[in-house]
Parts: structure tokens; C-alpha cells; sequence
């Protein structure tokens, strides 16, 4: 379990980080395709562009576990279409909420972040953890609200109804076009 620390201290960060979730090749090989993937990449890709443009730290997260996405295995690298940038920061994980085991609160708290924007995979496991994870931290959280996706095959309903379960405990739920990394968004 991460560390509690203040929330005062956490929402005094000024920055944002963009949180990239799992975005990684073996969810895209199971027998359900991730759904609308070609439009989840691109929207993916527009965050990141963005963020880089706003000088916003970008964190790649990558799940492993022992029989699928074993750690440093093809099905663990990150999708082909991203293109993380050597200054972007990764973030290996066991569970599904981000912060916890890993080193991403101790990571936040050294670039100053007070907001998150998380965007990624699968949407009701650990994009909906981190989310959660990081609202009980005290980040504000803002969620890409067509920035997240499943391989289930009730996938457009879960996005629907994690877009507004989140919502309603505290993120705000924002179009990848809509977000901005400086200011309000």
C-alpha cells in the first residue's frame, strides 16, 4: 500500500502528469479486440503529443504478471504505434492501481504534480484502479473519457459506465481534444 500523505501537500503541486496505462501489446492480441484500438491510439498519441508540448512529465506504466505480459516478454513492450521519448518516465507494476508497489507517488511528488490525466487500459481494471488510486491520494484527476478501452466485449458500455462511476467520485471526465495540460481542462 503507498504511503498517505497530505492532501494539502499533494494539491499544491502546480504541474500535471499525463499517465499512460498499459498500453501494451499483448492486450491487443487477446480473442475480443480492444475496442475502437486504431481510434484509442490516436487518441493517445494526441495526449502525449500535447503534453509534450507543455513540457508535462508523461509516465508509460506497464503491467506484468507471471502467465501473461511476463516482465521484458514481447507481449509486455509497449504498443508500436506509442513512441515514448527518452525523458518520458516507465513505471513497471504488479497490481492494478499504479501507485501501489511502485515508485509513481514518489515520482509525482518530485516534478511538483497536483493533477493527473490518465488515459490508457483496460478500462474497469487498472485504468479505473489508478483513477481511484489517485483520488485517494488527493490529485485531482482528470479522466480522457474516449482515451480508455477494453477487449470486452461489453466494451462500449463499460467505458459509459466507468466514465460516469469516476465522475461521480471526483474525476473529471474530459474528450482527449478538450484536455489541456496548462491551467483548467
Amino acid at each position: 500500500m503507498p504511503k498517505k500523505i497530505p492532501i494539502t501537500k499533494i494539491q499544491g503541486g502546480p504541474d500535471t502528469a499525463l499517465l499512460v496505462i498499459d498500453v501494451q501489446r499483448g492486450l491487443f492480441n487477446k480473442n475480443t479486440p480492444i475496442y475502437q484500438a486504431e481510434q484509442l491510439l490516436a487518441n493517445i498519441n494526441l495526449l502525449v503529443k500535447k503534453a509534450h508540448l507543455a513540457d508535462v512529465p508523461v509516465v508509460y506504466v506497464q503491467h506484468s504478471a507471471p502467465k501473461h505480459l511476463v516482465l521484458g516478454s514481447h507481449d509486455w513492450k509497449l504498443h508500436p504505434k506509442l513512441s515514448p521519448l527518452p525523458e518520458d518516465l516507465r513505471v513497471e507494476k504488479l497490481q492494478g492501481n499504479a501507485f501501489e508497489g511502485t515508485p509513481l507517488l514518489e515520482e509525482l511528488e518530485a516534478c511538483q504534480v497536483g493533477r493527473v490525466v490518465v488515459c490508457g487500459l483496460v478500462t474497469q481494471g487498472c485504468v479505473k484502479a489508478t483513477t481511484l488510486g489517485a483520488l485517494e491520494l488527493g490529485y485531482q484527476v482528470v479522466l480522457a473519457g474516449d482515451t480508455h478501452s477494453s477487449y470486452s466485449k461489453d466494451a462500449q458500455k463499460l467505458i459509459e459506465q466507468w466514465n460516469a462511476t469516476l465522475a461521480g467520485a471526483g474525476a473529471a471526465v474530459r474528450m482527449a481534444a478538450e484536455i489541456e495540460f496548462r491551467g483548467e481542462g
